[in-house]
C-alpha cells in the first residue's frame, strides 16, 4: 500500500505541466494564456515600468514561443542564469510573479500604526520635560520603542528635532513689491547697465605668525607657527556682478558711512561711464546716510 501512494505522489510530480525531466535536471516550460500575453506586452508597452520588470516580460514571451534559453540570453543581452531562473519562476508560479522576492531578514518589529504614531508625536508636540526638543531617549520612553528605532524612523522620513531654522517675517507694508524689484532686476537685467550685490564682512582678523612658515617639501607638509600677532581688525567690502561674476573689493580699517561712500566711489570709476549702475544692499544704517 505505501509502495502505490509513493508511485502516485510521484506520478503526480511528474505530470505537473510546469516542468518535463530530461536526465538530472529538470527543463520547465512557460506556457502562457492569451491574458498572461496581454498582461506582459502591456508592462512593456509601460513607459513607467521598470527595466527589470521590461525584460522578465519579454523573457517569458520567448519562453511562451519555446525558444531556446541561450538564443533568448543572446537577443535580450542578458546572462544564461537570469534566464533560466526567470523561466522557472514564471514555470513555478506564473507571469504574476515579475517583481523580486521577498528578502531574507527579521520583519518590522512595529506597523505602519506607530511610524504614523511617531511622526505625529515628533512633528506636533514637545517633550513633556523642560527640553527644547525631542531626542531619540525622550521619544522612545514615550512612543514605547527603542532609541535605535526612533533614531531609523527620523532618518527615514528625514525630521532632525535637534535643528532649528530661523526666519524673519517683514512688517513693512511695500514689502511684496520690493522683492519682486530686487528679484526682477536679476532676473532681467536692464539694457546698457550693470547690477551689482553690495555687501561687507566686518570684524576681520589681521593676524600674523610670530614666525615665517616653512614650505611644504616632498614627505613634509606646509609648517607653520602656533603663536601669532594681532594686527587689529579689518573690513572687507564687495561688489559682485551678478551677470559676469567679477567681483569689486576694498578693505578698510572702519565700517562707516565714510568707507561705504568710498567703496561705491571705486565702484563708480571701475565700471564703464556708458553703463548705469543698479546696487542691491541690505538695510545696514552706514547704507541709508545722505
Amino acid at each position: 500500500m505505501a509502495k502505490q501512494i509513493s508511485k502516485a505522489t510521484q506520478a503526480a510530480k511528474d505530470s505537473q505541466g510546469t516542468k518535463k525531466r530530461t536526465g538530472r535536471r529538470p527543463t520547465y516550460v512557460v506556457t502562457l494564456s492569451d491574458e498572461d500575453k496581454e498582461f506582459l506586452t502591456s508592462v512593456i508597452a509601460k513607459r513607467s515600468a521598470p527595466a527589470v520588470q521590461v525584460t522578465r516580460a519579454k523573457i517569458a514571451l520567448l519562453a511562451n514561443e519555446h525558444v531556446r534559453l541561450r538564443d533568448i540570453a543572446d537577443e535580450l543581452d542578458i546572462s544564461n542564469f537570469t534566464v533560466s531562473k526567470w523561466v522557472r519562476r514564471f514555470a513555478l508560479y506564473g507571469v504574476k510573479s515579475l517583481g523580486d522576492a521577498p528578502r531574507p531578514g527579521v520583519p518590522r518589529t512595529h506597523g505602519d500604526d506607530k511610524i504614523a504614531e511617531i511622526i505625529k508625536l515628533t512633528t506636533t508636540t514637545t517633550p513633556p520635560d523642560t527640553s527644547t526638543h525631542w531626542s531619540t531617549n525622550t521619544m522612545a520612553a514615550l512612543a514605547g520603542v527603542s532609541p535605535s528605532t526612533v533614531g531609523r524612523i527620523w532618518r527615514t522620513f528625514g525630521l532632525k528635532p535637534h535643528m532649528v531654522e530661523s526666519f524673519t517675517i517683514s512688517n513693512d507694508p511695500e514689502f511684496t513689491e520690493k522683492v519682486r524689484d530686487v528679484a526682477g532686476i536679476y532676473l532681467n537685467p536692464p539694457e546698457a547697465a550693470i547690477v551689482l550685490c553690495v555687501d561687507e564682512k566686518t570684524q576681520i582678523q589681521a593676524l600674523n605668525r610670530t614666525q615665517p612658515m616653512l614650505p611644504m617639501v616632498p614627505g613634509v607638509p606646509l609648517r607653520r607657527t602656533t603663536e601669532y600677532k594681532r594686527n587689529g581688525i579689518s573690513n572687507l567690502y564687495a561688489a559682485l556682478d551678478v551677470a559676469s561674476g567679477k567681483v569689486i573689493t576694498k578693505m578698510t580699517v572702519a565700517h562707516r558711512a565714510i568707507e561705504f561712500i568710498e567703496f561705491l566711489e571705486l565702484i563708480d570709476r571701475q565700471v564703464p561711464k556708458e553703463l548705469g549702475v543698479h546696487v542691491v544692499l541690505d538695510n545696514y544704517a552706514a547704507h541709508k546716510t545722505e
